[in-house]
């Protein structure tokens, strides 16, 4: 299996730039779709960011184009899925691509997540899940929970 190079995520304040700053801080590259005129919650996305335009404003072709484009897609949940995260479950579905959601309120195992990236052989993660506006907070949450995991995903395997 090739480690972890890229994460892929739809940059809106929340898990989807805790991810790409998470993959940008641990020297992965990060990318993805975005809405077009680089539209988040909190204005254009930054140009630190390495994302494209989709032709639509609509948010719900981004994460679409994220999950049809990566090997698989994590999406990271606080109970209830909504938004973006919730078109994703439904796109993994429609493009028959591997999907695992993991609740950042239950305890987790970084050891099983790591495990399904190797079965899975993922080398590129689309990373999606609520809003800072949905769940305030959640950034912080996602970032502390991604750093641990993209640090150990991207070491190549001894096995």
């Amino acid at each position: 299996m090739s480690a972890l190079r890229k994460v892929v995520s739809g940059a809106q304040p929340g898990v989807d730039r805790a991810a790409l700053d998470a993959a940008l801080d641990l020297g992965l590259e990060a990318g993805g779709w975005v809405p077009k005129g680089r539209k988040a919650d909190d204005g254009p996305v930054s140009s630190r960011y390495a994302v494209l335009e989709t032709p639509s404003r609509d948010d719900g072709q981004g994460a679409e184009w994220n999950v049809r484009d990566t090997d698989a897609t994590l999406v990271l949940a606080t109970g209830r899925l909504m938004g973006a995260a919730e078109t994703a479950v439904e796109q993994a579905h429609k493009f028959e691509k591997p999907l695992l959601v993991v609740d950042l309120l239950q305890p987790r195992n970084l050891g099983s997540i790591l495990y399904w990236l190797e079965y899975q052989k993922v080398s590129v993660l689309n990373v999606c899940g609520p809003r800072e506006s949905e769940v305030p907070g959640i950034r912080a949450i996602a970032m502390e929970f991604l750093k641990d995991l993209l640090m150990a995903a991207k070491e190549p395997s001894n096995s």
